[in-house]
């Protein structure tokens, strides 16, 4: 499993896609940070804060991380790969979780560089140092679980075609539906007393409790579980394959 994880991470940093992502998401990022003039403009918005990167990041990553994954198994059915792949001495969950790691790593290392965002606002604060640093770190884990259920997404996506393509579309579709679609289903006038409920079914409720500070272990459980659910709806994916052949 480790062997196929660092072949993972070899493959995405020796090639343009895991570059091509940080850079993006750094840039876009930046831009609205610090660049572009307006309420999401540090500069501008006269708090000592980086709010801004936690609003526009998860709109990033919907798009960046199923670029990232979209390859994952679609390549390898395409290539015909999956099939020496699913004869190694590695078990179909093993093969998911690696795959999954090197994702979650990849979507790590384009959040360790804004840590400079941080260390700038925090210096700019007048007196220095006025700044959430709870709400802060609360966010930043808040925005690693958030990345990590998209790359399950990903996954799972990926494993459904052979194309690549149809895998980023499908990942980008699913991936908006469980950030903000429960949300927008449950401001419905006939929803009803169920609002609550179908809000928290989707991953921006959670999101946003992380993003005060306080890590609640209800949403700790939400991401865990919302992760082990695709991981394992890919695995059923990958298992049918052989029944298929059998």
């Amino acid at each position: 499993m480790y062997s196929l994880f660092t072949k993972e991470i070899r493959s995405f940093l020796s090639s343009l896609i895991g570059y091509i992502v940080i850079i993006v998401f750094l840039l876009a990022i930046s831009l609205f940070m610090w660049i572009i003039k307006g309420d999401s403009n540090v500069l501008d918005m006269g708090y000592a804060n980086i709010d801004t990167l936690f609003a526009i990041a998860p709109w990033v990553f919907l798009f960046l991380i199923p670029a990232i994954t979209m390859r994952s198994f679609a390549d390898e059915k395409k290539s015909g790969t999956i099939e020496l792949l699913l004869t190694r001495p590695l078990t179909d969950l093993q093969i998911i979780l690696a795959k999954y790691l090197a994702g979650l790593v990849l979507v790590l290392f384009s959040l360790i560089p804004t840590l400079v965002y941080f260390y700038s606002v925090y210096k700019l604060g007048a007196p220095e140092g006025n700044i959430d640093t709870g709400g802060t770190w609360g966010s930043y884990i808040g925005l690693l679980f958030l990345g990590s259920s998209f790359v399950s997404i990903g996954l799972f996506a990926s494993a459904l075609t052979d194309n690549q393509i149809v895998s980023f579309i499908l990942a980008l579709a699913m991936s908006f539906f469980c950030y903000i679609g429960f949300e927008q289903i449950s401001s419905l006038e006939f929803i009803g007393t169920a609002d609550t409920l179908i809000a928290n079914l989707g991953i921006n409720a959670h999101y946003n409790s992380l993003s005060r500070g306080v890590i609640d272990s209800r949403d700790v459980i939400y991401f865990l579980s919302f992760n082990t659910l695709f991981v394992m709806c890919t695995r059923l994916v990958l298992q049918s394959r052989k029944w298929e052949k059998k």
